[in-house]
């Protein structure tokens, strides 16, 4: 039988390991051609920069990619953002914005939520890198709602 701690330390190497994997090989880390959303995000603490590109048709994220630098956290969470909206309408991705946001600031996690999504949920012990998981998402908010501005995180 394998113990509790046994499982849950099992279940954090394994987030660990994908947040490395988006990190080393980040999904639609382009540019987007077309595009016709895009937003700037920028966290000073982290130095963390990113651009996301948005083709947005009937209001479905048709294509969207993101270009920048930053931390490993930073990187993967743009990454997995984009695969978890990509196909989605503008109202499924802002629920899941809200359900990011949530779980990366409190850890509370909404029941069946992705694991890609869930691999970022111990950031919320760590406010310094709440602000690193959140930039990509608050920028894809921005660009969305067709806000120009850039995304800080001060």
């Amino acid at each position: 039988m394998i113990s509790r701690d046994s499982s849950e330390d099992n279940l954090r190497d394994l987030y660990q390991e994908l947040i490395l994997d988006h990190n080393r090989s980040p999904r639609n880390f382009r540019v987007i051609e077309g595009a016709n959303r895009r937003s700037e995000g920028y966290n000073p603490l982290c130095g963390d920069k990113i651009t996301v590109y948005v083709l947005l048709e009937d209001d479905i994220i048709k294509e969207i990619g993101f270009q920048g630098s930053g931390c490993a956290i930073s990187k993967a969470s743009a990454s997995i953002m984009t695969t978890s909206v990509k196909g989605k309408t503008k109202a499924e991705a802002k629920v899941l914005f809200g359900e990011f946001h949530k779980m990366a600031t409190t850890g509370e996690r909404k029941s069946g939520q992705a694991k890609k999504l869930a691999a970022l949920a111990g950031v919320h012990k760590y406010p310094v890198r709440v602000k690193c998981a959140t930039l990509a998402w608050h920028t894809l908010r921005n660009s969305l709602q067709g806000i120009s501005e850039t995304v800080t995180t001060e």
